[in-house]
């Protein structure tokens, strides 16, 4: 099962805000955004954050293949239980306020 998506705004400095334009050229703006904020809520530290973002890479590669989303076992594709398996080892960590 995919997490939705929310959208939401942050306002940004106006120098942020043009080096984030240049990395949007690239339509990865969004993304790093978002991976930014994930690493910050779900790790206290740059390893965990880094591992998160690699399982996390590891499950849109899965679930993006045709292959892994055609073939399946009992019902369920391989996509899906692949997926679910690596989510688990998903680390998450209590942030201080």
């Amino acid at each position: 099962m995919e997490a939705r998506m929310i959208p939401y705004s942050v306002h940004l400095r106006e120098d942020i805000y043009q080096k984030l334009r240049e990395v949007a050229k690239d339509r990865k703006a969004t993304a790093l955004v978002r991976d930014a904020i994930t690493m910050i809520i779900e790790g206290d530290d740059s390893f965990n954050g880094g591992y998160n973002k690699a399982l996390r890479d590891v499950i849109s590669v899965i679930k993006d293949d045709q292959w892994a989303t055609k073939i399946g076992v009992e019902g369920e594709a391989l996509a899906d239980h692949l997926s679910a398996k690596i989510e688990k080892m998903i680390v998450t960590q209590k942030v201080n306020p």
